[in-house]
């Protein structure tokens, strides 16, 4: 017999996202793309959203192909206010709800700006900026925008793409001999990000979730010394991959983490634990 406490709702029902709407922004991304297919898998409908119109067709196409019943596209600029705090208008104009907002678009390390790559003597106003703008004001207005149709969700969430230089300060090591960057003010954003979700947590509460990600390098063909450096202060042994992080967002936007609200969770093979 069933402990009474107990409702006999399965796994499989609990990871169940079908009729669930979910806005990700950074659709277009590597890790973009992966999030979604994670989600379409779950049974989602998916409404992309990134300023770069070929790679939305893209990242349509391989969502359909994981099983989403509908995917839309959204092109926007997340550093214009008006263009952002439209979209969740937009989405459910075209789908009708609107029940999991996913904030992964971030201008990276490897982002092209000028002022932004550069050593922290050369890094300028105007990067640190835009980012700020794109990284976190952009979440702050879509989390606002979003709220009233989150709230009519029973299973209503965000779930904020943060790092694991938003906890850590870089190992400075790692990078020499490369051109790879670390700026100033993707750190300062992204720690401002999960301070935010702990802040929406407590105030969407209980309505609403609010829970974050906070990724460790993923492997994109950065430099040999700065891989196998990375890999040799990492317990597991490896960078991450995309298809890493498909289990974290499928727990966090679905019903699966119904009682988790205001957690970063960490995938970085253990990164940060030393």
């Amino acid at each position: 017999m069933l402990n009474p406490r107990i409702t006999g709702n399965s796994l499989q029902n609990l990871g169940n996202m079908s009729g669930r709407v979910v806005l990700l922004t950074g659709g277009a991304g590597h890790l973009g793309i992966a999030m979604a297919m994670a989600l379409a898998e779950c049974g989602a409908e998916l409404a992309l959203v990134d300023r770069n119109s070929e790679g939305l067709k893209h990242a349509q196409e391989q969502v359909r192909e994981a099983g989403s019943p509908k995917v839309s596209t959204h092109l926007c600029d997340l550093s214009d206010e008006t263009a952002v705090r439209a979209l969740p208008d937009a989405v459910v104009a075209e789908h009708g709800k609107l029940d999991v907002l996913v904030n992964n678009a971030a201008f990276v390390g490897t982002s092209n700006l000028s002022g932004w790559a550069e050593p922290f003597e050369r890094q300028g106003s105007q990067a640190w900026r835009l980012a700020l703008e794109v990284n976190l004001t952009a979440v702050f207005e879509l989390a606002q925008a979003s709220t009233p149709y989150l709230r009519q969700s029973p299973g209503g969430n965000i779930v904020n793409v943060g790092s694991i230089y938003g906890i850590l300060g870089p190992d400075w090591a790692l990078y020499e001999g490369t051109t790879m960057a670390n700026p100033a003010a993707y750190a300062a954003s992204k720690g401002g990000l999960l301070q935010l979700t702990r802040w929406l947590a407590t105030t969407l509460g209980p309505d609403i979730r609010v829970n974050a990600i906070s990724p460790g390098g993923v492997a994109r063909g950065q430099a040999k010394s700065f891989v196998t450096q990375y890999e040799a202060r990492t317990p597991l042994k490896r960078m991450a991959q995309e298809e890493d992080f498909k289990g974290a967002i499928a727990f966090l936007a679905s019903d699966m983490s119904r009682y988790v609200t205001g957690q970063n969770l960490i995938v970085d093979g253990g990164w940060s634990v030393w």
